[in-house]
């Protein structure tokens, strides 16, 4: 089952720019535009938690597990 990651949606909620949130966490723009349209094989607990400190959020809340339709 894939991981679907929402981190676009939750920023986009909070209002919260690319720049800002990869200079919080100390990475490139390009590395969190990777990550944001889920292109990465996994990310770092340290990254998942600065993500949720800067977004006052939940890994629940970006990282969303898609289920496979029966049929």
């Amino acid at each position: 089952m894939p991981i679907r990651v929402a981190l676009n949606v939750m920023m986009a909620e909070r209002n919260v720019k690319s720049k800002d949130l990869a200079a919080y966490l100390g990475i490139t723009e390009a590395n969190l535009s990777l990550l944001k349209q889920g292109k990465v094989k996994g990310v770092r607990f340290e990254t998942l938690e600065g993500i949720c400190d800067y977004l006052n959020c939940e890994p629940g809340d970006i990282l969303r597990r898609e289920k496979p339709s029966k049929g």
